[in-house]
């Protein structure tokens, strides 16, 4: 089981690639775990065309310890096992003690041995790598951490942060920086200040994404790419990306 964190600037594109990701390695014949670790809980949307998941912290609000793992997860298209680790409400409590107590409790209940997972993704919030938010860096959570960023100069500098914390860590035991995505917005300069960006990380662009129209369509039709329109440029795409991550992950030579 290989273990994957995706991190980067608010509002990038993290959650919509992880999907994407997620259906082209499900497609490989890999079983895939998609976790959000966001309070919007709103990461495998996609997965579920647009039907509500309860949180695991809503769960753990409402049933305490009584409730099932089957409670807690859904499978969505392509086989995705989704779960949303959810949040306080606002204005109440730490978001980040909030993923603390939901990764625990997936622990707890038994989440990866039940269903056996070759990859799971965790979706994090934003760039914020700080208390509860960094626990998919840590030590028998991720073994790599993927950066989304584009060449925004915001983005990069979310971007950078990310994998300064993530060297800062090392030491610890904790994930190691997989590489950079670079998810095109089509700015000045992009390819070269990302590969700037990777050359001061010491680290890799593992693959890129272009802009494309059909990223928009496919949320409006409340689904991912891969399964709105597979045939397409933007399709294979994500497939290539899917392909460099496992080969970067060792499930593939």
């Amino acid at each position: 089981m290989k273990k994957i964190a995706i991190y980067g600037k608010g509002g990038i594109g993290k959650s919509t690639t992880v999907s994407n990701l997620a259906v082209g390695l499900a497609e490989k014949g890999y079983k895939v775990m998609q976790i959000g670790c966001d309070p919007k809980a709103d990461s495998t949307i996609l997965l579920r065309h647009g039907k509500d998941l309860q949180t695991v912290l809503d769960l753990t609000r409402q049933k305490g310890n009584d409730m099932s793992l089957t409670d807690m997860t859904v499978e969505g298209f392509a086989g995705v096992v989704c779960v949303e680790a959810g949040g306080p409400a606002p204005g109440l409590g730490c978001a980040g003690r909030g993923i603390i107590a939901a990764l625990n409790k997936l622990e707890e209940k038994g989440a990866y041995e039940t269903y056996q997972p070759d990859i799971v993704f965790y979706d994090v919030l934003g760039d914020v790598v700080c208390g509860g938010f960094s626990m998919p860096m840590r030590k028998g959570y991720a073994d790599q951490v993927y950066v989304l960023t584009s060449g925004e100069n915001m983005a990069i500098h979310a971007a950078a942060n990310i994998g300064l914390a993530v060297e800062n860590f090392k030491n610890r035991g904790y994930a190691r920086l997989g590489g950079l995505i670079l998810n095109r917005r089509n700015v000045k300069n992009e390819q070269a200040k990302v590969e700037e960006l990777a050359d001061d990380l010491k680290t890799v662009i593992v693959g890129s994404l272009d802009h494309s129209q059909l990223v928009t369509d496919a949320e409006e039709l409340q689904c991912t790419v891969m399964e709105a329109f597979p045939d397409s440029a933007m399709a294979q795409e994500y497939r290539a990306l899917a392909d460099a991550i496992a080969r970067q992950c060792g499930l593939e030579d």
